[in-house]
């Protein structure tokens, strides 16, 4: 399984709703540039949504993934920017 698929199961897994979009920022598939949307975010701070993701992946930060770069956003605020993943 490559990274994407892997990090995006894992989000999925742990926030049901989620919608994931995984992008590899520079070819080597361990720098990861991760969109999520979901409504798991409504009321909470930037850092509280990122470190909710962060928490996810830190088994895989340790070897499998180098960087990552997150956005996450409420459904509403997507649809306001017409984000669709």
């Amino acid at each position: 399984m490559d990274n994407f698929q892997m990090v995006t199961d894992l989000i999925t897994t742990n926030i049901t709703d989620a919608k994931v979009r995984v992008d590899d920022l520079t070819g080597t598939q361990d720098h990861l540039g991760i969109l999520v949307i979901s409504e798991v975010f409504d009321g909470k701070s930037l850092i509280e949504q990122h470190q909710m993701i962060m928490d996810i992946l830190k088994e895989k930060l340790k070897e499998e993934i180098h960087a990552v770069q997150i956005k996450t956003l409420t459904p509403e605020k997507a649809k306001k920017r017409g984000i669709e993943i």
